[in-house]
């Protein structure tokens, strides 16, 4: 199984640097590729090889892991959405990302960017997670180990909606972090490479 580590906004593939020395695979940068997700997921099915992917994703990575698996399903084996959700934004939530991505082109990128990254690209991102389809069926047919892991601090994706969407997988399995807030990896390490390990087998 080849891991393959899905960066959440406005951070990059630097954000899984313990986790690929720990567990191999590769990082890919999602910075770049325009504003459509399912763009981004053709894009990485050309590009990462194998037919045994695990595909960890946190927050944005994960809508990306769920558009690789929709495209080609026979190639993922696991699924790992760390503060991420299947569902496409609500209204509520459209306009909260259209007031972000103003904020952005007037103020410039937030405290916690990457460095490097352009304000086009971060908006760009914005515009494709604003835009992102609904995959719920995604997870409802998904054959392999599909991981829904959320941080009891976290504001955007709540402990409960992991659980909701681990229980529509087949092989759907919940995992909840006392203490962590949206970056479950950063937060909290070891743990979440306890989980890694658990639930990839690796």
């Amino acid at each position: 199984m080849t891991p393959v580590w899905l960066h959440g906004w406005p951070l990059d593939e630097r954000m899984w640097e313990r986790q690929v020395e720990r567990f191999g695979g590769v990082a890919v940068n999602l910075y770049g590729r325009g504003n459509s997700i399912d763009a981004w997921a053709a894009q990485l099915l050309e590009e990462v090889a194998g037919d045994d992917l695990a595909l960890v994703g946190a927050s944005m990575g994960g809508y990306t892991a769920l558009a690789i698996a929709q495209r080609a399903p026979g190639r993922v084996a696991a699924i790992v959405l760390a503060a991420s959700k299947s569902a496409a934004d609500g209204p509520e939530r459209r306009e909260e990302r259209e007031a972000l991505i103003e904020r952005l082109a007037a103020d410039g990128p937030p405290e916690n960017a990457a460095p490097g990254v352009s304000i086009e690209d971060l908006i760009a991102c914005q515009e494709a997670i604003r835009d992102r389809p609904d995959l719920t069926s995604v997870v409802t047919t998904f054959g392999g180990v599909l991981v829904a892991a959320a941080g009891t601090e976290d504001e955007i994706v709540l402990t409960e909606d992991a659980f909701e969407l681990a229980g529509l997988a087949p092989d759907g399995r919940p995992y909840v972090f006392a203490g962590a807030g949206h970056f479950l990896n950063l937060d909290q390490p070891d743990e979440f490479d306890a989980m890694i390990a658990e639930s990839l087998a690796l």
